[in-house]
């Protein structure tokens, strides 16, 4: 926010917008390779995990606050979401426990109406649609714990249909020209990034004593951005607080940051609890293959 807003020359919302995008961290990322590689089973994957909630719902409050209208609509808002989150849980355990199981998904439709009522309200206030989702995915999360079907489904869905829809609108407003003009503030906004993020974050793995394999691993998955950083920057210009070219270089920032160190993170700085749990599964399967092919005595 202050390169782009002291050195830059950004408007001051424009810079908000700007700091608000590159502060996030990709939870979509990282929740893949933490998937993918086993890590969220160990206590290093469930703490970065916890972090990059904490940083997103950090930074979509941020942009909730800062650039919501303060009239009724607001008040409405919190209101309705304040009572929705509060009864929600024990809704939702009667509408599964009723409905759920059937082959027409009703508790996946359920879970969508209610997103898009929410979301609905929000974008009326002004605020962020992601806000309300974020907060209802907290509130119902112990049902998911105990329907690890509904979370497959669910994930199935957003990955394979609702997120490639969103980065093809997103990437539609970029504009190639705007990044050939601006490829060195694009360099330079990528770097103030990636800086901020090392200073932020690896300092505090170490003063927790967190081995320097598994630091430089956690600080790399953390500077990370991709899904809420897009948001970020697509709000900022639906609601004319950047302009095109502002918003092409933020995306392409956001993307970049998806992608670079994540592939030096899983290069170089692989913790070790991932080698341990593919050898152990090697020896499971070899052990399995060797029983199922013993000949009958």
């Amino acid at each position: 926010m202050a390169y782009t807003y002291y050195i830059s020359g950004w408007s001051l919302q424009g810079a908000q917008i700007a700091g608000i995008a590159l502060s996030t961290t990709s939870m979509a990322v990282v929740y893949a390779v933490m998937v993918e590689t086993g890590l969220n089973e160990t206590e290093l994957g469930k703490l970065i995990l916890a972090a990059c909630f904490i940083t997103d719902l950090g930074t979509v409050l941020a942009l909730g606050l800062i650039f919501a209208n303060y009239d009724y609509w607001l008040v409405i808002f919190v209101v309705v979401t304040g009572v929705a989150l509060w009864r929600l849980p024990s809704i939702c355990r009667r509408v599964f426990g009723r409905w759920g199981g059937r082959v027409s998904e009703p508790e996946i439709k359920f879970i969508f109406l209610v997103l898009c009522l929410l979301g609905a309200l929000a974008v009326t206030a002004r605020s962020e649609a992601v806000l309300p989702a974020y907060l209802f995915g907290m509130v119902i999360a112990g049902l998911f714990v105990h329907d690890k079907v509904l979370i497959h489904r669910m994930r199935a869905i957003v990955f394979a249909l609702l997120t490639p829809f969103f980065f093809l609108k997103a990437g539609t407003l970029v504009s190639l020209p705007a990044l050939i003009a601006g490829f060195s503030l694009l360099v330079i906004l990528f770097a103030v990034k990636m800086v901020t993020k090392i200073v932020g974050v690896w300092p505090m793995c170490r003063l927790f004593k967190i081995p320097g394999r598994e630091t430089n691993y956690t600080t790399l998955m953390m500077a990370t951005g991709l899904t809420f950083g897009s948001i970020s920057a697509l709000f900022g210009f639906n609601y004319g607080y950047i302009d095109q070219a502002q918003y092409s270089l933020l995306v392409t920032v956001v993307i970049a940051s998806a992608v670079l160190p994540t592939v030096i993170a899983q290069i170089f700085f692989q913790p070790k609890e991932v080698g341990l749990k593919r050898e152990v599964e090697f020896s499971y399967n070899c052990t399995a293959e060797h029983f199922l092919h013993m000949p009958e005595e």
